[in-house]
């Protein structure tokens, strides 16, 4: 939630990143056994004009990718969550959004990060290791 949404966004995104290549390694050194972790990442974002804003991009040394031109924090957040399952450094990820307001809906801006998607995972997951006994 705000009001820092920039930092925030940097924050959450090398969090999540490192915490998940923190443990696919313990994985390889064989610290959860023989059967792979299952890792599922849920974001709530406080949507507010800060987050729903399209930002400026920050200039450095390199060029930003172009996906990230004209963009909100809330669109941000999500181009990270697909690449978070796309990239496999997570098995599913939860994308939503709501306001602060007592009573306000919780929106699922895409149905690749939606919650029903992300239970199925889960459920799919369950079944497997069941299957295996474990």
């Amino acid at each position: 939630m705000g009001p820092s949404f920039g930092n925030n966004f940097n924050n959450r995104t090398e969090e999540a990143i490192g915490n998940a290549v923190d443990v696919w390694r313990a994985y390889e050194e064989g610290t959860f056994g023989s059967v792979r972790p299952w890792l599922g990442y849920v974001f709530l974002l406080e949507e507010t004009g800060k987050s729903v804003t399209p930002v400026r991009v920050a200039s450095g040394v390199f060029r930003p990718e172009l996906i990230f031109d004209g963009t909100s924090y809330k669109e941000r957040y999500a181009i990270l969550c697909r690449r978070l399952v796309r990239e496999r450094l997570y098995d599913a990820a939860c994308f939503v959004t709501s306001s602060r307001e007592p009573d306000s809906a919780i929106h699922q801006p895409e149905a690749e990060l939606s919650f029903a998607n992300f239970t199925a995972a889960i459920a799919g997951r369950a079944a497997y290791i069941k299957a295996l006994g474990a």
